[in-house]
């Protein structure tokens, strides 16, 4: 079974869904024969961080509303994250343009470990507030995962996965998508949002159940002698 799922490094409810998503993957008895793909999603693909501006401000000059609004809706989305198992620090997380995060993701994809990538770089912004538009701090990142240095710093800086950013930017447009988290199961079922685990689940079953692989047929490759109910030939 194959999953899709388009998300933003800097989508407070993109990290609490994929734990959600997780939790359900966990207890799925076919789940070493699910595939997850991760799309890439900008929500504000020009944001253009001010330095010594605070996530609280910046929330709140995209909200139109006062600064301690900002830190207000921060705090709720931290007891949301708390309910899965997630210390978002809001304090320390830093305004970032996530263009190329997504890239680093890609060349994730690129050495088998997109997934590792996607989860290193959720936890650096919003449990350890690295900054995650930076590309020295995207270096060091992937140094973690056991990405080459060079490599890295070579492919972020010639964009040699932004074009596959773009594609997958194309793709969600072409298929309505409006907000992420935006999960795609088979490419047939959409579920939009961070839903509940049991959501997840129900709908990891239902999938598994009309799409599950079917036994292949057994093809002859001899036919002789041979005895049955009837006697022998």
């Amino acid at each position: 079974m194959k999953v899709e799922i388009w998300s933003d490094v800097v989508c407070p409810f993109c990290y609490i869904g994929k734990r959600k998503f997780e939790n359900a993957l966990k207890e799925f008895a076919h789940r070493d024969e699910v595939e997850v793909v991760w799309h890439s999603f900008e929500l504000t693909p020009d944001f253009q961080p001010i330095p010594g501006e605070s996530i609280h401000e910046s929330l709140a000059k995209k909200k139109g509303v006062s600064a301690e609004e900002g830190r207000k809706m921060n705090d709720y989305m931290t007891g949301v994250a708390k309910e899965v198992g997630l210390a978002y620090d809001f304090d320390r997380a830093i305004p970032a343009n996530t263009f190329l995060a997504h890239q680093l993701i890609h060349l994730g994809a690129h050495h088998g470990r997109q997934d590792a990538t996607k989860e290193r770089l959720m936890a650096a912004y919003y449990l350890e507030g690295q900054n995650i538009g930076d590309l020295e701090t995207l270096v060091k990142l992937g140094a973690e995962l056991a990405f080459d240095s060079t490599e890295t710093r070579a492919a972020l800086t010639a964009g040699t996965y932004a074009e596959a950013v773009r594609q997958d930017e194309y793709h969600a447009q072409q298929i309505n998508v409006r907000g992420v988290p935006f999960f795609v199961f088979e490419d047939k079922y959409a579920v939009s949002g961070a839903q509940p685990t049991e959501l997840f689940a129900e709908v990891l079953e239902k999938v598994w159940d009309e799409f599950k692989p079917a036994k292949p047929a057994l093809t002859m490759v001899a036919d002789g002698p041979a005895c049955g109910p009837e006697g022998c030939d």
